[in-house]
């Protein structure tokens, strides 16, 4: 076993910037953090996302703090600003994405266990307060991420990380019809 050159690094990656995105939209509603908006640009990037809708409060670029953690990802993964996240929803809904919210509810699943139905929309919340009950309304779905310590959960970019991989991995592996199948150490686009 070895490292990765960075030459390696530079021509896996131009590689796979011509794969399509997976379909995978993230509404961010009310996050405070400039910073966490750029780690969530960042990792969205890597898990191939499509769209990040940026509502409330939520900064957009271009911001010094989105892009000192986004590293440039804020250039590559395709965004909007809009005010009420509501309506973001709504539309999405209507022209028929599954509505997941990363919430503590009464009805949340563990995300493991959880398999998204594409295309799919995970809503990301306030740090403090989370989502709002007018959006849970609107979800099809919540998960959540179970806490084994003192804390109940955890940064949002974190958090947000972890689903989206879980998602990816799933929209990869679906057996519903998908252009995306795992290979062994990358993804690959499926001929059709």
């Amino acid at each position: 076993m070895r490292k990765l050159s960075q030459r390696e690094l530079v021509e896996r990656q131009k590689s796979n910037q011509r794969l399509p995105r997976l379909p995978f939209n993230v509404v961010l509603n009310n996050i405070r953090s400039l910073y966490n908006v750029g780690s969530i640009f960042r990792c969205a990037d890597g898990a191939g996302i499509e769209k990040i809708w940026l509502c409330g409060i939520t900064g957009y670029p271009p911001q010094s703090q989105i892009s000192k953690t986004a590293l440039g990802a804020e250039n590559h993964v395709s965004w909007e600003y809009r005010k009420n996240a509501v309506e973001v929803i709504r539309h999405l809904k209507q022209i028929g994405y599954q509505i997941v919210v990363l919430e503590q509810t009464i009805n949340s699943l563990s995300y493991q266990n959880f398999r998204p139905c594409p295309p799919v929309c995970l809503l990301i919340g306030n740090e403090i307060e989370g989502i709002s009950d007018s959006l849970i309304g609107l979800s099809d779905r919540s998960v959540e991420i179970e806490m084994a310590g003192l804390k109940n959960s955890l940064n949002v970019s974190v958090a947000f990380g972890i689903v989206a991989y879980h998602f990816r991995y799933c929209l990869m592996n679906s057996k519903t019809k998908s252009p995306w199948k795992a290979g062994p150490n990358e993804r690959e686009l499926v001929k059709s």
